[in-house]
């Protein structure tokens, strides 16, 4: 297995990845991956096994202390100096999870964003992962202000 950042390169396997990790409501479209690539590559990160793209986590930095919906789709929003790593997904393919691929990510996107001096990462999930991020630090602030593909998401923020 190969951690690496994403290149455009990669936007076919990323859009299948995000496409049987999310319903159609909640995944993000290869416009919205295309646009992010080209502005925040290193917030972007990839794990193969082989040539393969298994899992991936992304997000943009801002200064902004809450996700908001808009971050998903205006990638003009990052601020490569903000204070807050922002997670928009953390993907593992169904037959690939279970094996600790998304922590390994997730560890890696932490361990950036705290060399990067940032002050933290906030991510949105449902309830049924809130103890999944809690083991990694991320405390439950309760149910988010978004309304991304008409679910409720709690914000999980993991200070430094």
């Amino acid at each position: 297995m190969q951690i690496r950042h994403a290149t455009m390169e990669d936007i076919k396997q990323i859009v299948v990845v995000e496409e049987r990790c999310f319903p159609p409501a909640e995944a993000a479209r290869e416009e919205d991956f295309r646009e992010r690539l080209s502005v925040y590559p290193n917030h972007f990160w990839l794990l193969l096994d082989g040539e393969n793209i298994v899992s991936l986590v992304n997000g943009m930095v801002t200064d902004e202390a809450d996700l908001r919906d808009e971050m998903y789709e205006d990638a003009g929003l990052h601020d490569e100096n903000g204070k807050w790593q922002m997670i928009f997904g953390v993907n593992t393919l169904p037959e690939y999870r279970k094996q600790g691929f998304a922590e390994t990510l997730l560890r890696q996107a932490i361990s950036d964003a705290k060399s990067q001096s940032r002050e933290g990462l906030v991510l949105t999930c449902k309830e049924k992962l809130i103890h999944y991020y809690a083991k990694f630090g991320f405390v439950n602030e309760g149910i988010s202000q978004s309304v991304h593909g008409n679910a409720v998401w709690y914000q999980m923020r993991l200070k430094f």
